[in-house]
């Protein structure tokens, strides 16, 4: 008789096999549903990455003296110092006229120096601030000297006098 009673106890805990079916459905389903989403999501990525890294790959660096600027701070007078190399999609061209070379290299210089001085010190403080500097950086060389190929701004240094 205890037998019977200990046996009908263990039935009804154990009895809903509905419950037990959904933990080891959770079990097994979750997990491998991870792993597909993890898998497509890896492996479709590299080929559009491949290719964008292909289409905008680094050629060369041209390195620029370092700049010195006042920033456009009405209260106070400060500046700011930053060394600037930039990426380009094409390679170095050694002109043949120097005249020519040094038009690119001014122009260069001088679009740059107009992006800089219209910064004011709390822009470029803030954690997105040398982003947002390299963007606008990048953007005015492209439209201004396309003929450059500008894809990257690198700061080799970065100095803010307060």
């Amino acid at each position: 008789m205890d037998k019977a009673r200990n046996e009908g106890k263990g039935a009804r805990k154990w009895a809903p096999v509905k419950w037990r079916s959904g933990v080891v459905a959770a079990v097994v389903i979750l997990p491998v549903a991870g792993c597909a989403a993890w898998f497509l999501f890896h492996h479709s990525g590299p080929k559009a990455k491949r290719k964008a890294k292909e289409e905008f790959k680094i050629k060369a660096v041209m390195h620029l003296d370092p700049f010195v600027v006042n920033l456009s701070d009405p209260d106070s007078d400060r500046f700011l110092r930053v060394g600037i190399d930039l990426g380009l999609d094409r390679e170095v061209e050694e002109s043949s006229r120097p005249a020519q070379a040094a038009m690119s290299l001014a122009r260069t210089r001088d679009t740059i120096l107009t992006v800089l001085t219209a910064c004011d010190v709390q822009s470029l403080m803030a954690p997105a601030g040398k982003v947002n500097l390299k963007n606008q950086l990048t953007q005015a060389l492209r439209e201004r000297l396309p003929e450059l190929g500008v894809r990257e701004v690198y700061f080799t240094e970065f100095l803010v006098q307060r």
